[in-house]
């Protein structure tokens, strides 16, 4: 397994940011022996931290390796600071631009990545797992499938709140530099709603969508909100529920679970 860790300067974050990548490039006999995944070309897939973490939360605290060796899949994990991984106010703030496209230019290039969409991948847990679903949704060009487990969906418990709104994770001002304004959240690109109603309006494929939430976890409802409104709107998903919190008890379980579905034709 290669594991390297890259420091590189963002023209759209107008900063120098940082990502891992775990190659599966040095494959032993035995994780060839009965092997589909070794019988075609490395797929990728961009695998985003959760809120207060950063790119080295998936490698200290999940299997991600073994997964990246049993798939044949180069795992590239980004450092996304706290904005969720959407394009923000202000410049230094496109953070959706950076996950969905920036990074994945720069390492196709940099890493000789397949550029085919139908082998690249994004998903993430939480605040990731919103990011997750939405890079795939806003970015289709790049991405084939995404996946949220445990996604931090609370743009819809936002847009009644006004000034002086906080709660135990971030205030008001914060939401709102991250989001925009409030009264327009529900018609804007950080709104997945709205971009699978986009998707609808102009007749486009949605890419492929996987959810998964414990039935412990507090986000669990937003989970199945969004899960209901694509079921509505008669978009396929595919919705799991498990025992578990919003830990990598859970997550680590249905990592494994999200890329065997990531491999499904």
């Amino acid at each position: 397994m290669a594991l390297v860790q890259i420091s590189f300067h963002s023209n759209v974050l107008q900063k120098g940011t940082n990502f891992i990548a775990a190659m599966p490039t040095d494959p032993q006999q035995w994780h060839l022996e009965n092997n589909k995944h070794y019988d075609r070309p490395m797929k990728t897939l961009y695998l985003l931290h959760g809120y207060n973490g950063n790119e080295w939360d998936w490698m200290c605290n999940s299997r991600v390796m073994d997964v990246a060796m049993h798939y044949n899949m180069a795992v590239i994990m980004p450092a996304g600071d706290n904005h969720f991984y959407v394009n923000g106010e202000g410049t230094g703030s496109q953070y959706g631009e950076f996950t969905g496209r920036e990074l994945v230019e720069f390492t196709r290039k940099t890493l000789h990545l397949s550029e085919r969409r139908e082998d690249t991948y994004v998903g993430g847990f939480s605040m990731g797992g919103f990011g997750g679903l939405h890079t795939a949704l806003a970015y289709p060009e790049n991405f084939s499938k995404g996946f949220g487990l445990s996604s931090a969906l609370i743009v819809n418990e936002l847009k009644d709140k006004e000034p002086g709104y906080s709660n135990p994770v971030a205030d008001y001002a914060y939401y709102r530099r991250v989001f925009g304004p409030f009264d327009k959240l529900k018609d804007n690109e950080n709104n997945l709603e709205q971009l699978v109603l986009n998707y609808k309006k102009d007749g486009r494929e949605i890419p492929g969508l996987f959810m998964a939430c414990g039935t412990e976890d507090f986000l669990l409802m937003p989970n199945r909100a969004f899960r209901d409104f694509l079921i509505g709107e008669g978009v396929p998903v595919s919705y799991h529920e498990g025992p578990g919190s919003h830990d990598f008890g859970f997550w680590n379980e249905y990592l494994w679970k999200a890329c065997e579905w990531l491999m499904e034709e």
